[in-house]
């Protein structure tokens, strides 16, 4: 018998240490990543500084190299995208997880969760052909005609644009924000709706106190689908205009970090060019990395306290 217990605690050992092996190679590749894209980027680091965040000038025939358009068609498109995802995102969620009848919760659940199964380029597809006509031709008159005084409603006339890739993006993160808003409600113990009702609460009084309690976690599946949408590239490649300028219409055509890199490391032309690219793609991982971490702490700070519960 001891033997026994002895050969089960040495398949123990040899058990955890074999899977903390593999966690802490994810840790080294994450790390690895983060060496090779700081040590790459090194000449464009020295050669531009700080300036090269700051810098709108994007002409690889005479190697100057400035990122700021990149970032700002990234942050403006990705803070659209939420914007648009967030109120119909919350409306799935709470629809599925509170008002649904079972069949109608199953169906509905089984499609966000196929919506977000498609790829990306399927959508830039569909963003080309239907979306990018249909702006042209009737959201961007309408508004140009009727709102062209204002600067973000002038100009363009193609259909491809930041407001274009906005939407895309905002379909995109729209299943997940729902995905991960939904659980967050269920994880709310059903003894706190009772405790509602019994007190003379209305449906939608006991939705409004679930979402109250739910607020870290939905903030947190909106961070999640932000850093989703920081990240999209061939979607917003596809829809986008890929100019690189800063300009306050949203019917202009802009650029992100994401597509920059996918358009132009396969013909880079010099070691600057090359250098200059990872390092949008080293900022493009810092910002996405910090903003993924902060949606995964916001979710855990809600739904671990309602495990303790």
């Amino acid at each position: 018998m001891i033997a026994i217990k002895s050969r089960k605690k040495i398949s123990d050992i040899i058990f955890e240490n074999i899977t903390l092996i593999f966690a802490l190679l994810i840790i080294a590749i994450v790390f690895q990543i983060i060496f090779e894209m700081f040590r790459d980027s090194e000449l464009s680091r020295n050669a531009f500084g700080w300036n090269f965040i700051f810098d709108k000038n994007w002409e690889p025939n005479k190697e100057i190299f400035g990122a700021l358009p990149f970032i700002y068609g990234t942050v403006v498109s990705s803070l659209i995208a939420l914007i648009i995802a967030l109120p119909i995102s919350l409306g799935v969620a709470i629809f599925l997880s509170e008002l649904a009848p079972p069949i109608i919760k199953n169906t509905l659940s089984f499609l966000v969760e196929i919506l977000a199964a498609i790829p990306s380029i399927i959508y830039g597809f569909w963003g080309i052909f239907v979306l990018a006509p249909f702006m042209k031709d009737t959201v961007q008159h309408f508004f140009s005609s009727t709102f062209g005084f204002l600067n973000i409603f002038n100009e363009g006339t193609s259909g491809l644009g930041l407001l274009t890739a906005s939407i895309i993006l905002a379909i995109m993160i729209t299943p997940i924000i729902s995905a991960i808003s939904r659980d967050v409600l269920k994880a709310i113990p059903q003894a706190q709706r009772e405790a509602a009702y019994a007190l003379g609460s209305t449906k939608w009084e006991a939705i409004k106190m679930a979402l109250l309690n739910a607020k870290s976690g939905i903030l947190g599946a909106s961070v999640l689908g932000l850093g989703r949408a920081l990240g999209e590239t061939m979607a917003v490649t596809m829809v986008i205009g890929n100019r690189a300028q800063i300009k306050a219409s949203l019917f202009e055509p802009a650029y992100t970090m994401a597509s920059v890199i996918a358009n132009e490391f396969a013909e880079a032309s010099g070691k600057l060019h090359v250098s200059a690219l990872i390092e949008i793609g080293l900022l493009l991982f810092g910002v996405t990395f910090i903003i993924n971490s902060i949606a995964r702490l916001l979710i855990y700070s809600t739904t671990g306290k309602l495990d303790r519960k």
